[in-house]
């Protein structure tokens, strides 16, 4: 009868699936340095067949529309490959200027997360923002912190009451480390969070405090009272 039972009963009333993250790229610390590795797991080894390349040197008898053809397709096979390893050059550029940026984050985690835009690091690397927006879409980095999507290291800022700015993220830690803290018959209101914050130099309304809170999929405070 036991062997019967279903182990996992909440099987039943889903059919979705794990979806299981292969980073893109990888990132160590090394003593006081970090590195960066990206993933070339899966990626093909393309090469142009040897059999076209020799029979243009030994003279082969192709006719003229047959060698136009062919020397067609051997650019665009070249093309290919040669954007492939870019593709992945790319993603190196902009990881070491995500890692230059954020260096506070890989040493001391998500609380000293900075704001930064798509525009830092497109300037940074002299590449347009839209193509650091396609290169950092779906890529996920894993690094001694945890495994992140790329997109992630790009937060809006928060004005602090004194100081500079800091990353939108980071709030949300902030606020995530507040209701984790609070007594749990007592919970602490969106209102008494922003003043809370206030008094840790974060300058934030109650309204975005509900926004976050909202984000981390967190009820409000009447919803988490614990009788």
């Amino acid at each position: 009868m036991i062997k019967s039972l279903e182990p996992r009963p909440g099987r039943e009333f889903t059919e979705e699936e794990a979806q299981y993250i292969n980073p893109d790229v990888f990132v160590y610390k090394l003593e006081n340095e970090f590195v960066i590795l990206v993933n070339d797991d899966g990626m093909p080894r393309l090469h142009v067949n040897n059999f076209y390349k020799n029979a243009f040197k030994d003279g082969g008898t192709f006719s003229d529309d047959a060698k136009e053809y062919i020397q067609e397709k051997m650019r665009s096979a070249t093309w290919l490959i040669r954007s492939i390893h870019q593709r992945q050059k790319t993603i190196y550029k902009v990881m070491e200027s995500i890692l230059k940026f954020q260096r506070s984050f890989f040493d001391k985690g998500i609380a000293y997360l900075k704001p930064m835009v798509l525009r830092d690091v497109a300037e940074d690397i002299g590449m347009h923002e839209s193509t650091i927006s396609r290169v950092t879409t779906n890529k996920y980095v894993h690094t001694p912190r945890g495994i992140f999507e790329l997109k992630y290291f790009f937060n809006s800022s928060i004005q602090r009451v004194q100081g500079d700015a800091i990353a939108s993220a980071s709030v949300q830690e902030k606020i995530r480390q507040i209701i984790e803290s609070e007594d749990p018959k007592k919970p602490y209101s969106d209102d008494k969070i922003s003043r809370i914050l206030k008094e840790s130099n974060i300058s934030i309304a109650r309204r975005t405090v509900a926004k976050y809170r909202e984000m981390m999929r967190v009820l409000p405070s009447n919803k988490r009272k614990e009788f």
